[in-house]
């Protein structure tokens, strides 16, 4: 983004995360969120927190000629990180560059770094070291301490906490209130139930919930 510009963006997938992260959004300088895309003809027509639901996702090329050059990822994720992620990559296909949507209450190192696409809800932390990846969610007054690594298309869920140089892979999910342990990497894929508290490794597409979490399936 230009300084001074202000920035039309699209959000693909409606609902209710689409309402938080556009609640973000216009608390953010200079981003205009301008429509939403969502497959679901029912919300067509309606609006989003007044931001106009004009269609599907077909009608991208239309909104870049009216100027649009940003987007970000309104479809939450629990438990399967396809449709977000492909979400994700529709926006990369038309050429679009992914926004960054962090609350001002969000509290995060200026040594963490946050890939494109990602959204950090608020009073979320994520402190120094870390490595957060594209298109993840850290959602509302969830903590990822010193160090950690979080893969692409991940969600950090709602009061989940991360202790420091935790890896978690690409598209797994931590569920809300859990806890994870230092050191302990979750595989790819995998799901972390929500309150559970992780004390060992997590295989790739498993999962775990308990206290301490055990393995319940494999997906």
């Amino acid at each position: 983004m230009r300084a001074g510009m202000n920035v039309r963006c699209v959000i693909l997938g409606g609902g209710g995360h689409a309402r938080v992260v556009i609640d973000i959004l216009r608390i953010m300088k200079k981003i205009i969120p301008y429509a939403v895309l969502d497959h679901d003809r029912s919300l067509w027509n309606s609006d989003l927190l007044g931001v106009p639901v004009r269609g599907g996702d077909e009608l991208l090329p239309d909104l870049m000629k009216d100027g649009i050059t940003h987007f970000i990822v309104g479809l939450g994720s629990v438990g399967d990180h396809r449709p977000r992620r492909r979400l994700f990559e529709l926006g990369l296909k038309h050429g679009l560059k992914p926004l960054v949507a962090r609350h001002p209450s969000v509290v995060c190192s200026s040594f963490a770094q946050i890939g494109p696409g990602s959204v950090l809800f608020p009073i979320s932390v994520v402190n120094a070291g870390s490595v957060i990846g594209a298109n993840v969610i850290i959602n509302t007054g969830a903590l990822v301490e010193h160090d950690c690594n979080i893969g692409d298309h991940a969600h950090i869920a709602t009061g989940a906490k991360l202790a420091g140089s935790v890896k978690i892979g690409e598209g797994a999910h931590i569920g809300g209130g859990a806890t994870v342990l230092q050191c302990i990497c979750v595989g790819r894929e995998a799901i972390v139930g929500a309150g559970a508290v992780v004390v060992r490794d997590v295989p790739p597409h498993a999962v775990v919930a308990g206290v301490p979490a055990r393995i319940l399936k494999k997906t």
